[in-house]
């Protein structure tokens, strides 16, 4: 089976009878499986004052950001040098996504719920309104109207990438990515200058309670696409992506979308229509 690349044709011998890829042992599964452990326990330690939970907590959470770098950095050998992704196994890892993504929907879903759930039916110990009497309603004309544009126009760049790459216009593919990055980063910027000039914190009650929660959210998933991004980026100009063999970057297009389609609903529901019953 030959498998090519941008710089050169990888002969692979398959010794198999089958077309799947069957990994080799690896320490990363266990490894990660402890650092989300040590950051369980360290952060309910920190919440409850105890004195090594914030140092435990750092201990998970560098332990799950190396495993998890170490971990895809295999795959991506996998994938490119040794050339044992075949399509039977590029489909299993886009339905992985797909799932992933799915689940994700359901995370958000869960937060949607608490919104409705106290905006639609108010409780008296907030005054029977929403938002609750004393909460100041960010404008939805300001900061969050612009950070609808910059990510939905990020959406547009990575889609440029994305059918620059199927037309093996590779300079153009890098542009394209290269600005969603930068417009990622942006609208980082703009959320955490958001959040330090809102008139109101997460222990405002349910408003607060909820804004922080799901914006902060969705930031948390703005902050792990970039990251998806770069990485593609990287790899893009190491030429491991070609018109066929390019699932990682497909993987990141796909989740960037789902975070853009978020920010709408976020946008026209917890600003937009907020502010209208303010």
């Amino acid at each position: 089976m030959k498998i090519q690349n941008d710089k050169n044709t990888i002969l692979v011998r398959r010794t198999s009878k089958h077309p799947f890829h069957i990994v080799d042992p690896s320490p990363w599964p266990f490894v990660t499986s402890m650092g989300a452990l040590f950051t369980t326990l360290g952060l309910v330690g920190y919440m409850h004052c105890y004195t090594e939970g914030f140092r435990l907590l750092c201990l998970g959470l560098l332990t799950i950001v190396l495993s998890a770098s170490f971990w895809w950095r295999d795959v991506v050998r996998e994938a490119t040098f040794e050339g044992h992704h075949t399509s039977y196994v590029r489909k299993g890892l886009k339905m992985g996504m797909v799932l992933f993504i799915l689940s994700e929907i359901m995370l958000f879903f869960a937060f949607f719920w608490a919104f409705f759930h106290s905006s639609l039916n108010p409780v008296y110990q907030i005054g029977c309104v929403w938002p609750p009497k004393g909460i100041q309603v960010p404008d939805p004309w300001g900061i969050p109207l612009l950070n609808t544009f910059v990510l939905v126009t990020s959406g547009a760049y990575v889609n440029w990438a994305q059918y620059s790459i199927l037309a093996g216009y590779r300079r153009q593919a890098i542009n394209g990515l290269a600005l969603t990055i930068i417009l990622a980063i942006w609208f980082t910027f703009l959320q955490g200058f958001e959040y330090v000039t809102a008139p109101f914190n997460i222990s405002d009650g349910i408003y607060g309670s909820v804004f922080y929660m799901t914006t902060g959210l969705h930031g948390f998933h703005v902050i792990i696409g970039t990251l998806f991004l770069i990485v593609c980026l990287y790899r893009l100009v190491q030429h491991h992506f070609t018109k066929t063999h390019h699932v990682g970057f497909e993987c990141a297009a796909w989740y960037w979308h789902f975070v853009d389609i978020v920010w709408i609903f976020v946008y026209f529901f917890v600003y937009w229509w907020s502010s209208r019953a303010a």
